[in-house]
């Protein structure tokens, strides 16, 4: 059973005591140590953005109160840390920062901020003198990102329609686009790895430039190279696993790494009803790809609610805490999660062993039936899950 809400029920929207009061029983716990560091509060959070901060371009109001708690306005007087974990991006973290900081009337930082492909700056090292092709987003704006992030040889699909037309003789090029592209003679540029960053713009342009490097091992309008065997039905998957075996070394026909960084099938923008994002344009490559192949191809996952997605923001929040502290930490407070879908926010945030809190603001719809992971909380918005967090470990002291 989801956890009642009697507490909140009983609890008035605003607490009675005034936000920097301490109650005495947390007075000890926060105050008879404070030299030479101040104590870590019982708890941090991580919040989900789309959803539950923000709706669209528009911020939830509910949003700046909860943040407002966060900044001591709560029973405890104490400013709590938080991190943003979101599975949208397309742009630099510093640019999603000066953004937010606008919207919601607060000061985020850079390293607040996970964005769904941040996590690549973990595996720059093994692709950064290789070329690589990334997706999605508006004209080379990712280029611009995957370059901030180490990587020196950022390719786009655009890029590959300025050099032969004919890729995809369905689209041209608007001036925009052509002025974002680099030329390069794909014929001996060979792509090493597919980076789909963001969701992607031309779903078709990209599905036809992915199968053209996923097929000639990377030599775009090379002879493709997969047609398997009879009696090797799937060798680039048997391959696959050969090549994650022998670690960063790849060989001249080793499949190439497909990278996708969000697999959300659905996200709340201010339309009425959810729109399809990066999950959905996996299925419809896989789709494709299945339909000539007879077999799906494999990938790497990251995004919530991915293992390594949550461990990487678990580092996040440790070198926050410490960077507050100004030194070290031996462990995490209490990690929240706040979202609004249960199939990434909640089931990564369970999988992780947080606490997680499912608020009504953004995908998921109570008339849809219960969640498909089941929260430790069901919130209205997420001032209600934040008060409810930090009631809860105020019972626990």
């Amino acid at each position: 059973m989801l956890s009642v809400r009697s507490t909140l029920l009983t609890t008035p929207r605003r607490w009675a005591t005034a936000p920097n009061a301490t109650p005495a029983r947390l007075a000890t716990r926060f105050i008879q140590h404070q030299a030479p560091r101040q104590q870590l509060p019982p708890l941090v959070f991580t919040f989900d953005i789309d959803g539950v901060l923000l709706r669209g371009p528009h911020t939830i109001p509910a949003a700046r109160r909860a943040l407002d708690m966060l900044n001591g306005a709560n029973p405890m007087g104490v400013k709590i840390p938080f991190i943003l974990l979101t599975n949208g991006g397309g742009v630099g973290e510093e640019a999603r920062r000066r953004k937010l900081s606008s919207q919601l009337g607060v000061e985020i930082q850079s390293n607040q901020i996970l964005q769904a492909h941040t996590i690549l700056k973990s595996v720059v090292h093994k692709y950064a003198e290789k070329p690589v092709l990334v997706l999605g987003g508006r004209n080379d704006v990712v280029r611009k990102v995957a370059e901030d992030y180490g990587f020196k040889h950022v390719y786009t699909t655009l890029d590959v329609l300025a050099w032969k037309p004919e890729v995809w003789p369905f689209h041209d090029l608007s001036p925009e686009e052509r002025a974002s592209t680099k030329p390069v003679d794909f014929s001996n540029t060979p792509i090493s790895a597919i980076f789909v960053f963001h969701d992607p713009r031309n779903w078709s342009l990209d599905i036809q430039v992915m199968l053209d490097v996923i097929r000639s091992r990377g030599l775009i309008g090379g002879p493709y190279l997969d047609t398997p065997s009879p009696e090797d039905p799937q060798p680039l998957l048997q391959e696959a696993r050969s090549h994650k075996l022998e670690g960063t070394v790849q060989k001249k026909d080793a499949p190439i790494e497909l990278v996708f960084c969000n697999p959300d099938l659905l996200w709340k923008s201010d339309f009425p009803q959810p729109r399809v994002g990066q999950g959905a344009f996996r299925e419809a490559f896989q789709a494709v790809y299945k339909s000539l192949l007879g077999r799906t191809y494999p990938y790497v996952l990251y995004g919530k609610p991915s293992t390594a997605t949550y461990k990487f923001a678990e580092k996040v929040l440790k070198d926050r805490l410490e960077e507050l502290q100004g030194g070290a930490i031996e462990r995490l407070p209490t990690v929240y999660m706040v979202g609004d879908n249960p199939e990434s926010d909640i089931a990564g945030a369970n999988n992780a062993g947080w606490p997680s809190i499912l608020v009504r603001t953004g995908v998921y719809d109570p008339a849809q039936g219960p969640p498909a992971h089941e929260p430790t909380y069901i919130a209205e918005d997420v001032e209600e899950a934040v008060r409810w967090a930090i009631e809860r470990e105020m019972g626990r002291v």
